[in-house]
């Protein structure tokens, strides 16, 4: 493949984003029948750029009148019918009743159907009101406090790298991006930016084919030198490539799409993800994206219902595509798999401005969509008298942090466990107790993942972390990484990621238990063979600072 065909192409992807089909199996080993098999498990994140007007997205109905008299101009009737908001829920407590945008429709269907959540007052500490920082923050892990300010990886790819460090390769990559030409912040790891594959504006049923034929053959004799490891980690990724490229390809091309969509931007792109997962694509992770909600004037039309306008427009985009998308898993048998995440990288203020628009805002609501959610509203209303002139009619009280809502998907979806949490939202799970404090009965219980199956990595305890021949811990680390085995280790080998053979470790190894000094290998992901009396046996580690 030419240098700047795979740049263009392929520039997230690594052989750290494959993961073999079978890597959850070791669940049902050991007697452990609690343990369900997450091997099928996605999650789908949907971005809405431009930072969302949560407060005409959902109204809180005991507080109209004070809505009303902020927005006098862009308020949504409340008099019900076609052009009135949408109440979502009677049976809910008149403090907690909310309206639904009359454009979502689809949205309320859902809920009806008992498969959406909504989140009230979602945010962060110290909110920052800029689009480029801000969408920062939400894919780094990151808050508008100095010590999480300045974050260069994404909460998703350490995430990725530290829950699939110990796995094999495979042939598909963990994380897939659309609807962007830009490769999102969120997927590069700590270690390696190589957790997803961006393939906007790529012919799926294709994309095997487009760049397969691009390269011309590899330099036989590679140097042994800093240009030659580069080079080496050229062609692996470029092997990669072809092997993600014909695998997607294949499951677009085996898989279908059972119900309408719609033929706008979105939902070609969760039309798209469907049709992977129905061909059996083992992406753990998907992000489409929506532009458009950085409504600062003609939010509502000038002279018109006002239910119609930029903002109606967006809201009727996301509620057809994600009631098709959702309708489509559903139909075919995948809806229990599939969780969707709906996030903007602010809210917007309470009070309307002289343009029929609004302008940078704090809190929003997040949606959470999918068969195997609790459908319903967590948190309660907003407080709309936060919103006075000395404020600068903002709205700014956080009942969920937005990690609270990330972390509990990762725990009780994916079963990750407290340590691998620590590390994708750099401790916040000590810190703030993201894991002791998540969004409560989000998941259904036959769905989560017993706190069994994702307790930490302590020795001797019975979880599917260490019922493997051997454990590596703490993984990644800066100083020290101790191999335990359920048999005498007679040797550890470490190699590179390209195979080189940096250290070898050989008898007398006492024991089943030895303790290798990373301090001194570089930043990055390395490979431990490790020979036990019960046979070899592989692990990957990362090392980091």
């Amino acid at each position: 493949m030419k240098r700047r065909n795979f740049i263009r192409l392929t520039s997230t992807a690594s052989a750290l984003s494959l993961l073999p089909t079978d890597v959850f199996a070791l669940f049902k080993s050991a007697g452990m029948d609690t343990c369900p098999n997450v091997n099928a498990k996605k999650i789908v994140l949907i971005q809405l750029a431009g930072a969302n007007d949560g407060l005409n997205t959902v109204v809180p109905i005991n507080q109209y009148d004070k809505y009303a008299s902020l927005r006098p101009n862009i308020k949504l009737n409340n008099a019900g019918g076609a052009n009135g908001i949408i109440n979502l829920d009677t049976t809910l407590s008149l403090t907690d009743q909310v309206g639904l945008h009359p454009s979502l429709v689809g949205f309320k269907s859902l809920y009806d159907s008992g498969l959406m959540r909504v989140i009230q007052g979602v945010g962060y500490p110290t909110q920052d009101k800029s689009h480029f920082k801000s969408t920062d923050l939400w894919l780094t892990g990151g808050d508008g406090t100095l010590a999480n300010n300045l974050l260069d990886s994404g909460w998703v790819g350490r995430f990725l790298e530290n829950y699939y460090a110990d796995f094999i390769t495979a042939n598909f990559p963990l994380g897939i991006q659309l609807g962007s030409s830009d490769n999102s912040l969120g997927f590069h790891g700590e270690v390696e930016h190589g957790m997803s594959l961006n393939i906007n504006g790529q012919d799926p049923s294709g994309f095997y084919s487009v760049i397969n034929g691009l390269g011309g053959a590899a330099p036989s004799n590679i140097p042994n030198s800093e240009y030659g490891n580069l080079l080496r980690f050229i062609l692996e990724n470029d092997t990669s490539s072809n092997i993600y490229a014909e695998t997607i390809s294949a499951a677009f091309n085996s898989g279908s799409n059972s119900s309408s969509y719609p033929a706008t931007g979105l939902a070609n792109q969760l039309k798209t993800v469907a049709r992977f997962i129905s061909g059996g694509l083992q992406t753990k992770v998907y992000l489409v994206k929506i532009g458009g909600f950085d409504t600062h004037d003609l939010q509502v039309s000038a002279n018109t219902t006002t239910h119609l306008g930029k903002h109606a427009d967006l809201m009727t985009e996301i509620s057809e595509a994600i009631k098709a998308f959702i309708t489509d898993l559903n139909s075919q048998n995948m809806g229990e798999d599939v969780i969707a995440v709906t996030f903007s990288e602010f809210g917007r203020k309470a009070a309307e401005n002289g343009n029929l628009g609004t302008d940078h805002g704090e809190i929003a609501p997040m949606f959470v969509f999918g068969s195997s959610i609790n459908p319903g509203v967590s948190g309660t209303n907003i407080n709309l008298s936060e919103a006075v002139v000395g404020n600068n009619y903002q709205v700014q009280t956080v009942q969920h942090d937005y990690r609270r809502v990330f972390s509990t998907v990762l725990q009780d979806w994916f079963g990750v466990n407290n340590a691998t949490l620590d590390l994708s939202f750099y401790n916040h799970t000590t810190n703030s107790g993201y894991a002791n404090a998540k969004i409560t009965n989000l998941i259904k219980a036959k769905n989560t993942v017993p706190p069994i199956c994702y307790s930490d990595k302590t020795l001797g305890t019975t979880n599917f972390e260490n019922i493997n021949e051997i454990v590596v811990y703490p993984n990644p680390s800066s100083e020290i990484i101790v191999v335990h085995a359920t048999n005498n280790i007679n040797s550890i080998t470490v190699f590179t990621i390209d195979g080189r053979n940096i250290q070898t470790y050989k008898k007398p190894l006492t024991g089943t238990e030895f303790t290798i000094n990373v301090q001194n290998l570089s930043v990055g992901l390395y490979t431990l063979k490790v020979n036990t009396d019960n046979g070899i046996f592989s692990k990957k580690i990362i090392v980091r600072r």
